[in-house]
């Protein structure tokens, strides 16, 4: 049988495919290597060829060569770069223009165990020290998720994975970086840069990473050039560590300055950014130190997150299992004494405090996880069995040091409650809402013998009497089948910059001060995105009886940042109505939209006070929902913003709840109530009583 492969001149039947075409082979010491030699005639080549030459990654390349990304540095960035060089004057940015590179290891696919097979715990920087925040690797799978069998099959999707937070080329997350961080308030940064953490540094931290994750996610939504799979959480996290711009980042054993147990995280990024845990893959972070003379390392945290078999039943005790024992290359084996091992085996013998971060599902998407801070426990014994596979691993029983606040066990609480394996005390009504909403929403008192509040209707919608005609006419959108990122057609998108208002998992965007949604007039089915304020209830919420403020809401589901909560519902009265409520001090359940309202003091401009085109009013003496018992804080863990939703027919906004951060289950929900500039007849200012270390003393 005879070979044309590469012969130029063969001749194909008419219609047919000439496959010989396709491939030129040649031998590969014939190929020119991609780096030409400036000396052709080098005594290393020959053959006359150019040699191969060895040029850094970084450059300086050779005239007609073009860097690889990370390395690529588009002429449109390095604009960017100079530009945003110079901040405005009194505004301070972290020095340096961001860079594109981030460190390949960031990015590679895990091959280790779930508990920690991914190395050192501490990596050395530019300068030879040891820094020891400095890794992170990808993580498995998106929201925070990243521990068990699903490590295993991300690593089997490697070459998938590889290259998966590269940059879309229409979407420059340093240039959405750049103006984020010039958005931030001075304050942040000295507070930031503080030696020792603090709970503002911890908050301000996480804070920005959300709005910069949020914002990377929202452009790569609707990027038409998409390479792979979109990690915003990454690229935030990496953005962030190259700046700086974290809480705690020196190593430490015990207590980390600013974060608090029960404290709750959906990305491991964010362990890293607070201090918490620094490895991004590996459950055991540990540190070296000097004893004797002689340097060993001690635990100073460790993850569980159900990847091993580690017993959690019990919520004071961990039998915690070790580190390796299984590798995509060598398969299975018996794991060594080393690194993570030899750490906690240390920290036994030396009986220092560990830390432990407990990944429990998360119920409102359980492909991911939640990460719960629960506390210092101590390393009580250690032993070797033989686990399912056959192989020796290392076994730790840790014991949570006494006096410390509840956090891992109000999830179990929790649990039982939901499964009807124990009571909750106190319950006086299982649903304050004779089925008004979807979802039930309990009455507790376990503080006193109050046996419930003053009598209203419940209504979870708001009910406006007077409608006035909108001011600007809205048709709706024509989106039958939903709203869909990348329809700019779509009028009610345009209302929001040309972005959905949400994502995919009904997160907010945007920190906006209007946000608009599809309406009555649009044609979009109810389980569209730009909906997500209309579906009533999805959160397991609990109206409670507190110690001193009366009722309060608080929540069974962990509340992650973004998460729509609930509407402000009631009855929309006029001016003359409110003066009248006021006069009779019936002003407790009154909603003013004209108060002015203390914004998120990290972004001052980008967080504007929420603008509504003519004032609202609305009362919920009589008829409202759970938002009415929704009590003030000076620093809140709830915000509002103004819904206008699409109605040709008349004015339709509404006020809508949203999570400001992360809120754990069982944690009181507060928004701040507003001050008026002039009181009005007969109004008085009320004692503030939420006992945060910004309170004002007041509020009216």
């Amino acid at each position: 049988m005879e070979h044309n492969f590469g012969h130029q001149d063969s001749v194909s039947a008419p219609g047919s495919f000439d496959k010989s075409r396709v491939l030129n082979v040649k031998p590969i010491r014939t190929l020119v290597p991609v780096f030409p030699s400036s000396n052709p005639s080098s005594s290393t080549n020959p053959q006359g060829g150019a040699p191969f030459v060895c040029v850094s990654p970084s450059g300086p390349y050779p005239s007609g060569v073009a860097p690889l990304y990370p390395f690529f540095v588009s002429p449109e960035s390095q604009r960017l770069s100079e530009q945003n060089a110079q901040p405005p004057v009194g505004q301070r940015v972290p020095t340096g223009p961001i860079s594109t590179a981030v460190p390949i290891n960031s990015f590679r696919t895990p091959t280790g165990a779930t508990n920690g097979d991914v190395g050192s715990s501490q990596r050395r920087n530019k300068s030879g020290e040891e820094d020891d925040y400095a890794e992170m690797n990808e993580f498995d799978v998106e929201d925070g998720a990243g521990d068990g069998g699903r490590k295993r099959k991300s690593a089997k999707k490697g070459r998938k994975l590889k290259g998966a937070v590269g940059t879309p080329s229409n979407v420059n997350p340093e240039a959405v970086a750049n103006d984020i961080f010039k958005s931030i308030n001075p304050a942040v940064f000295d507070v930031l840069s503080q030696p020792d953490g603090s709970r503002d540094s911890v908050v301000y931290t996480l804070l920005v990473y959300e709005v910069l994750r949020r914002k990377l996610g929202q452009a790569e939504e609707t990027a038409k050039d998409i390479s792979g799979a979109k990690r915003p959480d990454l690229k935030a996290g990496a953005l962030m560590l190259t700046k700086g711009i974290r809480a705690n980042s020196k190593k430490n054993i015990g207590p980390v300055r600013g974060v608090e147990i029960g404290d709750i995280f959906y990305f491991r990024i964010e362990l890293c950014l607070v201090g918490l845990h620094a490895p991004s893959m590996a459950g055991i972070d540990y540190i070296g130190t000097k004893i004797s003379q002689e340097e060993e390392p001690l635990a100073v945290s460790i993850v569980s997150s159900g990847g091993y078999e580690d017993n959690v039943e019990d919520g004071d005790v961990l039998i915690y299992t070790g580190q390796g024992g299984a590798s995509k290359e060598k398969g299975a084996s018996d794991q060594k004494l080393e690194r993570g091992n030899l750490a906690l085996e240390k920290s036994m013998h030396r009986g220092n405090d560990v830390r432990v971060i407990r990944g429990l599902t998360d119920l409102a998407h359980p492909t991911g996880k939640v990460y719960v801070y629960d506390g210092l426990y101590k390393i009580q014994n250690t032993w070797v069995e033989k686990a399912k596979n056959g192989f020796n691993v290392f076994k730790y029983k840790l014991v949570r040091c006494p006096g410390q606040p509840a956090a891992y066990m109000i999830w179990k609480s929790i649990q039982q409650w939901t499964e009807k394996n124990a009571p909750r005390t106190g319950v006086i009504l299982p649903d304050l809402t004779s089925s008004a909403e979807k979802i039930p929403v309990c009455l507790v008192n376990d503080v006193d013998n109050e046996k419930g509040p003053a009598y209203f209707t419940y209504s979870p919608t708001l009910k406006n009497l007077k409608p006035t005609a909108p001011l600007e006419s809205s048709a709706g959108c024509s989106c039958v089948g939903g709203c869909q990122p990348g329809s700019y057609n779509c009028p009610c998108m345009q209302n929001n910059g040309g972005f959905l208002p949400y994502s995919a998992t009904g997160i907010l965007w945007d920190l906006k001060s209007v946000v608009y949604e599809c309406g009555p007039s649009c044609q979009c089915p109810p389980t569209c995105r730009s909906r997500v304020s209309q579906g009533g209830l999805k959160i397991r919420l609990e109206v409670f009886r507190t110690k001193d403020k009366g009722w309060g809401l608080r929540s069974w589901d962990s509340i992650r940042a973004g998460t729509f909560i609930c509407e402000y519902a009631g009855e929309v009265i006029d001016n003359a109505r409110v003066e009248e409520l006021v006069g009779e001090n019936e002003d407790d359940y009154i909603f003013d939209s004209t108060r002015i309202y203390q914004q998120l003091d990290v972004f001052p401009s980008d967080t504007e006070a929420p603008k509504i085109p003519s004032p609202l009013y609305i009362t919920a003496k009589n008829e409202g929902n759970v938002a009415r018992f929704m009590n003030h804080s000076c620093s809140p863990n709830v915000l509002w913003r103004p819904v206008v939703r699409g109605n040709k027919h008349e004015s339709d906004i509404h006020v809508a709840f949203y999570a400001i951060r992360h809120i754990p289950p069982m944690m009181e929900l507060t928004y701040d109530y507003g001050i008026v500039l002039s009181l009005k007849p007969g109004q008085k200012k009320k004692k503030c009583l939420c006992g945060s270390v910004k309170c004002r003393g007041y509020f009216c």
